[in-house]
């Protein structure tokens, strides 16, 4: 069994033909998957779907590149990480690859987060694009004490020790699998099997061989087998590697 640790199932990319997607990553053996939202007003969307889908999960957040004023108000973060199947806080983090001038509301929406992250126990889906240093630094001096996981990894090992070294997961999406990631694939090889993640951040960055395509969950196999070839290792072995360290970090995606 795999789990897509994160994906966006409530995107309208998806309304046309989301059973059938459903359907598809089952039958690839794709039995769980973490949808993590990006803008508030999609919150009640993602819970609906976890609702009415076994095996689906959700995460409540705000992406960092949306405008400072879709901060969550922090009553209305904590409301959404107490409903049922809402396991983790996310997606946040710092970009300041898409976002330009002062960012600091960047940086207060990010605290932000950690500190529901740390009332709830909950932990953190991190987002972090061209703010590496700034990104540890914040998860060191705000105590991300729940821990979490760098979703999308696209940085170098020393990033992911340090995250580790905190408590963070690393996830691999598509990426990986794209011939010029070379410092990438370094990285997954190196990566402690116990600390392992893969999803696929559908809609965007299929991998090959489905490079182009809109994503899905299904094809979070094509990255476990990838991952699997690079660290001399079979597809299963990832696939039951990765969905014991989904189920270790969110401890609150229990079926019930």
């Amino acid at each position: 069994m795999l789990v897509d640790s994160h994906c966006h199932l409530d995107f309208e990319d998806f309304d046309a033909d989301r059973a059938g997607i459903l359907a598809r990553a089952h039958a690839a053996g794709v039995q769980e998957m973490l949808i993590a939202a990006v803008v508030e007003a999609h919150w009640p969307r993602v819970q609906a779907l976890t609702a009415e889908y076994p095996g689906v999960w959700a995460a409540a957040g705000v992406h960092p590149n949306e405008p400072a004023a879709e901060t969550p108000e922090w009553e209305h973060l904590l409301a959404a990480l107490a409903v049922d199947k809402v396991v983790a806080v996310g997606e946040t983090g710092l970009d300041y690859f898409r976002s330009e001038g002062d960012l600091s509301w960047q940086r207060e929406r990010f605290a932000r987060h950690i500190a529901a992250s740390k009332a709830t126990g909950k932990p953190l889906i991190v987002h972090t694009r061209a703010a590496a240093a700034d990104t540890i630094a914040m998860l060191r001096s705000e105590e991300a004490a729940a821990g979490g996981v760098i979703h999308c990894f696209t940085e170098n090992w020393d990033f992911a020790k340090a995250a580790m070294d905190m408590g963070f997961y690393i996830s691999f999406s598509g990426i990986v699998t794209f011939k010029k990631s070379v410092e990438l694939q370094a990285v997954a090889k190196k990566m402690p099997a116990d600390r392992l993640l893969v999803e696929t951040d559908a809609p965007y960055l299929a991998p090959v061989p489905q490079r182009g395509k809109r994503n899905e969950p299904a094809f979070v196999a094509h990255v476990a087998a990838f991952l699997g070839a690079l660290r001399g290792e079979t597809q299963e072995d990832i696939a039951v590697q990765t969905t014991a360290n989904f189920h270790a970090l969110f401890k609150h995606a229990v079926a019930t």
